[in-house]
């Protein structure tokens, strides 16, 4: 397996610390992206990132806690954006219900923007998309504790908003919401291929947002199924 490379080194003196952190983090991201969590050794991280062990036990103590910072790095500020960009929907909504689409909007959003204006913002929405499908008990309790509460407001919103939709069918169609997210955003190459229509290119991601967001939009929105 070829992995990027740079000269073995721990840290420099003088050299500040949050700089190799952040070279840690940047090389786990991209491994953990590309090959999963289980899959990626702490060698192939010291490798990348041009660091040793020492430099990683010394800033994260184990591998677990590597896992818990590289999620927690972009998850959290992301998740903080989510809340603070709900609150401003709800306040200008007054005593109304806030509308289905600024909802989707409100959620989906920030992690699109995100995929689209950086090749690393890109590459975290495929590692969220990894979190979902890898049984790793270290990711689930990382995700649980992070997305709980956000889940919960995003949820009751969506209640208020769908009053005819019942409570499990907005945790599904969340569920799904989610999943067609994290497909889209990390799938775009293995559509090209299959499909052979030219969809990559420098603006992919922004020609795929509004796309993606109507879909979203219409899932919620979709008629109920019957009983079963």
């Amino acid at each position: 397996m070829d992995l990027p490379t740079l000269p073995l080194r721990a840290r420099r003196k003088g050299e500040p610390a949050n700089e190799t952190r952040a070279l840690i983090l940047d090389a786990a991201q991209t491994l953990f992206a590309a090959h999963g969590f289980e899959a990626t050794s702490m060698r192939m991280i010291t490798t990348t990132a041009g660091v040793n062990l020492a430099a990683v036990n010394y800033h994260f103590g184990s591998k677990d806690e590597l896992v818990r910072a590289v999620i927690l790095r972009r998850l959290q500020p992301l998740n903080a954006l989510r809340m603070q960009a709900l609150d401003e929907a709800e306040a200008v909504a007054g005593d109304a219900p806030v509308k289905a689409r600024t909802i989707v909007e409100c959620f989906f959003g920030g992690s699109l923007t995100m995929a689209a204006e950086s090749g690393q913002g890109r590459e975290f929405m495929r590692l969220l998309g990894r979190t979902f499908t890898e049984p790793s008990a270290v990711v689930r309790d990382c995700l649980a504790v992070e997305y709980a509460p956000v889940i919960a407001r995003y949820r009751d919103a969506l209640s208020r908003a769908l009053p005819t939709v019942p409570v499990e069918d907005i945790v599904w169609r969340l569920h799904f919401m989610f999943g067609a997210m994290s497909h889209a955003v990390s799938g775009l190459d293995a559509l090209q291929a299959v499909t052979g229509v030219q969809v990559e290119g420098p603006d992919a991601m922004k020609r795929m947002v509004p796309r993606l967001m109507s879909f979203l939009l219409g899932g919620l929105r979709a008629p109920l199924p019957e009983a079963v």
